[in-house]
């Protein structure tokens, strides 16, 4: 069953991106997911089956 992961969504990833930052925000959910870093605001666009292998927690929405 998928996690349900929403738009805006914070989640921590188990490894970190090259800048060194492990939180990426939620820009697009579906069959393909497109996060963004927190840190440095690059974005990635990941399949929803590798993204979910790769989180180690859902934070929700940043406000």
């Amino acid at each position: 069953m998928p996690l349900e992961i929403k738009l805006n969504d914070i989640v921590e990833l188990k490894k970190p991106h090259p800048c060194g930052s492990n939180l990426w925000k939620v820009l697009r959910a579906g069959a393909d997911f497109r996060i963004q870093c927190e840190r440095c605001q690059h974005k990635v666009m990941i399949p929803r089956v590798k993204l979910e292998k790769r989180i180690r927690k859902i934070n929700g929405e940043k406000t």
